[in-house]
């Protein structure tokens, strides 16, 4: 849910999305268990939540993945 009204903010997509952000913004472009183990340093989430925060960005062309299948930020 990306603005749940029913649980904390917290456990939004939203909200989570911007970790994976976060950790992207300093590597530029990694692989799908690195980045999760990065995005794990600032903000402890399920792998599910993590898939569906990339495939949230994904939709908005945020991310991407390149030739090599790495996650990387759009330009």
């Amino acid at each position: 849910m990306l603005l749940p009204d029913n649980i904390h903010p917290a456990q939004s997509i939203y909200y989570n999305g911007a970790f994976v952000l976060q950790a992207l913004r300093e590597h530029c472009a990694m692989d799908l268990l690195d980045l999760y183990m990065s995005t794990q340093t600032y903000r402890q989430m399920a792998m599910p939540v993590f898939v569906l925060c990339l495939d949230w960005l994904f939709l908005l062309n945020l991310v991407s993945l390149n030739d090599q299948g790495r996650v990387q930020l759009c330009s």
